[in-house]
């Protein structure tokens, strides 16, 4: 009978089994985190030991019918990145700054907002300018003179009431009625008569509405319608004949037979003169200070130009 030991060669060895596997890659582990804390900028090997059982089914001309078990080990080397303290840098992309994480019991210096670039600095705070509103200026309202005709016609108006009276009296000294020695009293009784003041406050009456009609016209119109005052002074002294009768008095043929009467006395034609001539000069007046008020609005109104032109105007006190 043959050497088994001819027919099969020597025995291999076999590990130890997995105690030692185990024993030996927790040593190389161990090894490689001594040497990382040694010298940070090696990098850490880790050492994985992977167990491949590898059976072998082929049959042997063995008197025995069990297989053959071998183990084989394979190391696999794995090389990890060190974890090093690197100084934190700015990302490219979005220019924020990365902080190293610190410590849970440092005290946090973040804790306020950060002040941006669009922002002011404390103290450097630049108030906004406030709009200054301005009121514009408003055009200037033409002066009438219509005020002015009706002061002048009041002037006119006893005027017009004196030469009236006087006119009375030299027609009753030239008829017999009125002498050197009742004259007096016959002027202070014809001061409250209705034939005195009708004719004067119809005279004034249209005297104001045409100087209200002309305003600052031209002494021309005056000229003109100048006839139109002589016209109602002349109705006036009708009408004051009949408050004078008195005409509620009288019946429509004595009223009448009264107006006709009146028609053509001196009395009647002296008020038409006295007003159309007191119109002519009081009139003058008037249309001298229509003119004087036109220029002063014509001024105005180049002021108001000249304003507007110019804009406003901030003025520092």
């Amino acid at each position: 009978m043959s050497d088994p030991k001819a027919t099969y060669g020597e025995p291999v060895d076999e590990p130890g089994g997995d105690e030692d596997v185990v024993g030996s890659a927790h040593e190389g582990l161990a090894d490689a985190e001594a040497a990382g804390r040694d010298a940070v900028d090696e990098p850490v090997v880790e050492e994985t030991v992977v167990e491949e059982t590898v059976v072998d089914d082929a049959p042997v001309a063995s008197p025995s019918t069990e297989p053959v078990v071998e183990e084989t080990v394979v190391e696999e080397t794995v090389v990890a990145e060190p974890v090093a303290d690197v100084p934190a840098e700015p990302d490219a992309e979005t220019k924020v700054w990365t902080e190293p994480a610190a410590d849970a019991t440092a005290t946090t210096a973040y804790d306020t907002p950060a002040v941006t670039s669009s922002e002011p600095a404390a103290g450097a705070a630049v108030a906004a300018p406030q709009p200054i509103f301005v009121q514009a200026p408003e055009a200037p309202r033409p002066r009438g003179n219509r005020a002015a005709a009706g002061a002048i016609g009041l002037l006119a108006a006893l005027t017009f009431a004196a030469l009236y009276l006087a006119t009375g009296l030299i027609v009753g000294a030239v008829s017999g009625e009125v002498t050197a020695d009742n004259v007096g009293s016959t002027a202070l009784a014809a001061l409250g008569t209705w034939s005195l003041w009708v004719p004067t406050v119809v005279f004034f009456i249209a005297f104001w509405l045409l100087g209200a009609i002309v305003n600052r016209g031209r002494w021309g119109i005056w000229v003109h319608l100048g006839l139109l005052v002589g016209v109602a002074a002349y109705g006036g002294h009708l009408l004051g004949q009949l408050f004078q009768a008195p005409f509620w008095m009288l019946t429509a043929s004595e009223g009448a037979a009264l107006v006709e009467s009146q028609l053509l006395v001196p009395l009647s034609v002296a008020a038409f003169v006295f007003a159309r001539e007191l119109t002519i000069w009081y009139g003058a007046w008037v249309a001298a200070r229509g003119k004087r008020v036109t220029e002063l609005n014509r001024e105005a109104q180049r002021e108001y130009e000249r304003t507007l032109e110019a804009g406003p105007q901030l003025v520092r006190q």
